[in-house]
């Protein structure tokens, strides 16, 4: 169902990317999930991944593109929203320019790596790139900072305990 207020769309897909992150976390994976969406549906589908699949580059926004592009079967995603939990790294904001995403919405900044204003600038301000990305953070934010923070609180108890 497409929601026509564009802040209630934006939680819509924001809570399924919330699920996602929680499947990762289930999986022992830093809890991290991201949809990618055109025309009000869900065409990709991610979460970090990098411990299960051994793969650096699975994070849930690079595991969201590539689903999105394999059902799309086309590597360029114009006209596409991308949701993601928490701000993209550096990485992942290069695969969102390279795959001509319109748009990402986070929920968590990231102080430490955000590359969509927190850290870096690279998706809504670097005009070096020959593609820009509107950007839009904070939305369920306060969600997907808990989900974050009981991960790592809970791994640190844990390896205290050890």
């Amino acid at each position: 169902m497409v929601v026509d207020d564009p802040d209630l769309q934006d939680q819509q897909f924001m809570r399924q990317a919330l699920l996602l992150a929680q499947r990762a976390e289930s999986q022992g994976e830093v809890p991290v999930g991201a949809v990618v969406v055109l025309e009000g549906e869900i065409i990709g589908e991610g979460w970090n991944q990098p411990i299960a699949l051994q793969d650096p580059t699975a994070h849930a926004e690079i595991v969201a593109l590539r689903d999105a592009a394999s059902r799309i079967g086309n590597y360029r995603l114009p006209g596409t929203t991308l949701y993601v939990t928490l701000e993209p790294c550096p990485m992942c904001a290069g695969a969102i320019v390279h795959a001509r995403v319109a748009r990402v919405v986070f929920a968590a900044d990231d102080p430490k790596g955000g590359a969509a204003g927190s850290v870096f600038d690279l998706l809504p301000t670097d005009h070096r790139f020959n593609h820009s990305v509107a950007v839009k953070g904070g939305v369920l934010q306060q969600r997907a900072t808990d989900l974050l923070k009981d991960f790592f609180r809970q791994k640190r108890s844990k390896q205290q305990g050890e």
